[in-house]
């Protein structure tokens, strides 16, 4: 009877989800206008949905599944996301508005038109999009999966977890496809309502059922867990106080270049509903403190937990403790964290690949619309069947995409910045620090001497940056020089 109620409460939720995001543009040709329309929402999106949109990318799965994870096996080292994310809404402050107004002098819709824009080469729009197709993929299989254990906890088993993995698939492509940035804006309002709600209420009702009250919990946590209380976390692993350092630094600065976060500034109305915007994003990460500290909680409740069981610590919670109805709306909560910000990744995949690359192609370059909507299809598809056929794979390649995302930095706004900045350093830099990324991560020296491989990788692209830069700066100067010198003599 459980698995019956909780499903249909998930169901219901599914459907409503759907029809929210096609009911979206009602009234606009069915997703009407061309390629801005869909993928940015025709720049027209105000506060509230730019709000609650941003607050949607940076609340998924993960903060149900693995912070709550992170917070059960480790503890203090989880802050690291309240920490980059709110350094981030402040470096966005900045760099929002700058990328705005760029994309809308010259009618761009995403970080690869910006950087084929800046050096005037079609073909480097299209191998970004390539590269940074890489470092998303994984991000769509990890939600995928965060939502099909979702599905299949809250089901209470009735829901296999093959069965769970299609069904996040075929609702997020159900309205993406069709309503763009501005469907996924709008069930961002129904999924922040429901976080807001119930995660409002998990904060309160967990520690007063399970331990009397907060002063109990705390005061049993000091007393027993000291050391999930203080970096490195439980188990005196990694992560130290460098590696929060370094990690908060570089998160801070990469979130505002994430081809997602992008997609949200470019939907914004104006320049000042992005700034304000800035300031008010902080006040959702109080949020991410909930299944943190739950994590940590559910260590008395549910003892023992290992490995990717973990993850579940925060529903092991709600399942052992709420009836069924309830188990149904904080998993629809959850669920939606993973649709939301699936949602966005395909949609700035299928819009890199139907603007940058297939574009390159003459008889495509009319119907970009309709190309990146058949690679947001493509994109999920492939996620799914790497989630039921490899696994590991995607997984493998998620322990690079920030630290890899990370490298497009100079090249991107460093490169609006600074006009010197010429394509051969820009690149030089680039395929030095995806290189170095790559050489760390995976030969397991992640942090390299307490530090996240991903700073030490950007040191080492900004220096081949700077350093090509003056050598050709160097090298004209010396043949003008000499060119002025024959001229004299």
């Amino acid at each position: 009877m459980n698995a019956v109620v909780a499903t249909s409460v998930l169901g219901v939720f599914m459907v409503l989800t759907v029809a929210l995001g096609l009911l979206a543009v009602r009234g606009r040709g069915g997703g009407g206008g061309g390629l801005a329309e869909w993928s940015v929402g025709g720049r027209s999106l105000g506060p509230v949905f730019i709000w609650v949109l941003m607050a949607g990318e940076g609340y998924t799965s993960f903060s149900y599944l693995g912070a709550a994870g992170w917070g059960y096996d480790f503890g203090a080292p989880v802050l690291y996301v309240v920490a980059y994310m709110s350094c981030g809404y402040a470096v966005g402050y900045v760099v929002g508005p700058l990328l705005w107004s760029y994309a809308r002098e010259h009618g761009l819709v995403g970080i690869t038109d910006m950087v084929a824009h800046r050096y005037g080469r079609p073909w480097l729009g299209a191998a970004v999009a390539v590269l940074a197709t890489v470092f998303l993929l994984p991000y769509i299989q990890l939600q995928i999966t965060g939502m099909g254990v979702v599905v299949s906890t809250v089901s209470y088993g009735a829901i296999s977890l093959d069965w769970a993995y299609f069904i996040a698939f075929a609702v997020t492509t159900g309205f993406v496809v069709v309503s763009g940035l501005r469907g996924s804006a709008w069930v961002s309002v129904l999924k922040d309502l429901l976080v807001i709600g119930t995660l409002g209420f998990l904060a309160v009702y967990v520690p007063v059922h399970y331990f009397g009250g907060y002063g109990d919990f705390l005061g049993r946590l000091v007393a027993e867990k000291p050391e999930w209380l203080t970096l490195p976390g439980a188990g005196g692993g990694t992560y130290g106080t460098a590696w929060f350092a370094s990690t908060t630094l570089l998160n801070a600065l990469t979130v505002v270049i994430f081809p997602t976060t992008v997609a949200g500034y470019l939907g914004a109305r104006d320049a000042d509903t992005l700034r304000r915007n800035a300031i008010w994003l902080p006040a959702y990460n109080v949020l991410l403190f909930v299944p943190m500290l739950l994590g940590m909680a559910a260590l008395f409740v549910v003892p023992g937990l290992t490995g990717a069981g973990s993850n579940l610590a925060l529903f092991e919670l709600v399942v052992d403790s709420l009836p069924a109805w309830a188990v149904g709306v904080i998993g629809v909560a959850a669920a939606l964290s993973s649709v939301v910000p699936m949602a966005v990744f395909m949609l700035v995949i299928g819009t890199m690949w139907g603007r940058s690359v297939l574009s390159l192609a003459p008889r495509l370059r009319t119907r970009q619309k309709g190309a990146s909507q058949v690679v947001v299809v493509a994109a999920g598809a492939l996620a799914l069947l790497m989630t039921y056929t490899a696994p590991n794979t995607l997984v493998r390649l998620s322990l690079i995409s920030y630290e890899g995302m990370a490298q497009l930095l100079p090249m991107l706004l460093l490169g609006l910045l600074w006009r010197r900045l010429t394509l051969a350093a820009a690149a030089s830099g680039l395929v030095v620090g995806v290189a170095v990324v790559c050489a760390l991560v995976f030969s397991g020296n992640d942090p390299v001497w307490g530090v996240n491989a991903g700073l030490v990788a950007l040191v080492a692209n900004l220096a081949v940056v700077l350093g090509v830069t003056a050598t050709v700066t160097g090298i004209k100067s010396g043949g003008r020089t000499g060119a002025e010198g024959e001229r004299v003599a």
